[in-house]
């Protein structure tokens, strides 16, 4: 079984977590449901109440049931998939790239998606971004109470190891800083988490033994967005140079700094030794990587996969591959065309789910993008610069489908990661309208931003730690209370690394 992270030393080698986000709260009883024709206006039919997340500082209000509408079970939407999802796993993942499943949603994929948009989610309800913090930038809770503390502990997944990321790099408003001088790192910022499915009846669920690595995406405003270059990079994770990813993410992704013990290896090092080590681990087990993640969190994950297969990480001893699998929300374009080309040449599978009116998918490559004519001739023949494309499958989601949110043009709400999944929960098409097909409560809409309706009561920004994270001393003061240091990397990263790149000069001697 995996363990939470060992302690590091100073002295390591330069070389080398359905989130029914469950501050769930009760959901409508069995006879009623959510099933709302796009003509309607609907008033919700819920009651909220005190929830049992210790986390949360006060429950949320009691709302005036206003309309009791019956569960049409003959629904298409509600319609159960009987095959049990181990059956069905590798499909789910995109071995067939999602053909058939996704109008109608299949709603074994509904229930994936989710499930992995709340894995990103707990990047972001876990973060420390309050910058008089002296922990601002970091993880809030140690590895071994994460999903615990996140109302996740029967998810069945157990942290492996948590990520980290110099913040000396050119991307400012994406990195979040204390404003005290005596803090966690001057130089790190806590970037996600690497977990693996240790419950018996989780794996028998899931048909095989799960990797999840989760990005955090920005937790603040969308001004990082403006910090990228637009300048491609060769990826040099192949001896192909034609194969280019946006500078930014690639700063991002492999940049460290020797002087901090969270950053000494880069966040792509942290990455491939500790898939190394946990597949050596289940080297006798069917296993998955499933990568996700939100906003710039979702390029890191499309960066990340590619290079677990460019290295040949998902390439067992016996030749036989292990299917990685990309869930991304609202992520930006990474690479140009040679890299979307190269991705699905390594099998890469990748569902996009974004919002229409969504800014962020659409950059960069304003000028020149998947659905440019003759996109190939321009990047190649005319080598413009500035040429980028989209990796995998769209599922593209329209938030005026909703009866509960707002008419807004507030680019942020666009953007909100639980805004996005209340989308899936409700996914139908223009005859089906909208109906929350998994009861997903929509006061999570309201967690991080003010986009559900005013009529159902619901406070914007609600969520945040009890008072704040301060607690009453036994004097009678209020204080911010000491962490315990977090865990920064494994002793045997270096080896695991060390391992990955001997391994992945084998595999290109011999297909020479």
């Amino acid at each position: 079984m995996i363990t939470s992270m060992a302690s590091s030393s100073p002295n390591l080698s330069s070389s080398f977590q359905t989130l029914k986000h469950k501050h769930t709260f009760p959901q409508p009883s069995p006879t009623t449901h959510h099933l709302f024709p796009k003509t309607l206006k609907p008033k919700l039919h819920t009651k909220l109440i005190n929830s049992p997340n210790p986390i949360i500082s006060s429950s949320p209000p009691t709302l005036t049931p206003q309309t009791h509408i019956q569960k049409d079970t003959k629904h298409p939407l509600l319609q159960q998939d009987h095959t049990p999802l181990n059956q069905i796993w590798q499909q789910i993942q995109g071995s067939n790239n999602w053909n058939n499943l996704l109008n109608p949603l299949n709603p074994h994929l509904r229930n994936e998606i989710i499930r992995n948009g709340e894995f990103s989610q707990a990047c972001y309800d876990s973060f420390d971004f309050d910058p008089r913090s002296k922990y601002c930038g970091t993880c809030k809770y140690p590895g071994s109470h994460f999903f615990q503390k996140l109302g996740m502990s029967d998810y069945g997944y157990t942290i492996s190891r948590y990520l980290y990321a110099t913040s000396n790099i050119n991307l400012p408003n994406f990195f979040q800083r204390s404003k005290l001088s005596n803090v966690w790192s001057q130089h790190a910022n806590w970037m996600g988490y690497i977990a693996v499915s240790t419950d018996e009846n989780e794996i028998k669920r899931l048909g095989r033994r799960n990797i999840v690595i989760a990005w955090r995406g920005t937790v603040t405003y969308l001004e990082w967005i403006h910090d990228l270059k637009d300048i491609l990079h060769p990826a040099h994770f192949s001896d192909d140079p034609s194969i280019k990813i946006e500078s930014g993410f690639f700063d991002l992704y492999t940049s460290k700094e020797h002087s901090c013990c969270y950053s000494t290896f880069s966040a792509r090092e942290q990455i491939l030794s500790e898939i190394k080590r946990i597949k050596e681990i289940y080297k006798d087990e069917e296993i998955s990587v499933t990568i996700t993640g939100h906003s710039l969190g979702a390029a890191l994950a499309l960066l990340s996969a590619y290079d677990i297969g460019e290295m040949k990480l998902n390439v067992r001893d016996d030749g036989e591959k292990i299917p990685v699998t990309v869930f991304s929300f609202s992520g930006p374009r990474v690479g140009n065309l040679k890299f979307k080309e190269r991705c699905e040449e390594l099998g890469i599978k990748v569902l996009r789910v974004v919002n229409v009116h969504d800014k962020v998918p659409k950059v960069p490559g304003i000028f020149a993008n998947e659905k440019t004519k003759h996109q190939k001739y321009i990047e190649e023949k005319i080598s413009f610069p500035w040429s980028y494309a989209h990796v995998g499958v769209e599922l593209e989601l329209d938030q005026n489908d909703s009866p509960f949110l707002k008419r807004t043009n507030d680019i942020s709400c666009a953007h909100n990661l639980e805004a996005l999944l209340h989308l899936v929960d409700g996914y139908g098409d223009r005859e089906l309208g909208f109906c929350s097909v998994t009861n997903r409560d929509i006061a999570l809409v309201n967690k991080s931003c003010d986009f559900l309706k005013e009529e159902y009561g619901v406070p914007a920004y609600w969520r945040q730690d009890e008072n704040k994270g301060m607690v009453r001393g036994g004097d009678g003061r209020w204080i911010l209370p000491e962490r315990p240091r977090l865990d920064s990397h494994p002793p045997d990263t270096a080896y695991y690394l060390e391992q990955v790149l001997k391994f992945a000069a084998n595999s290109t001697l011999k297909a020479l």
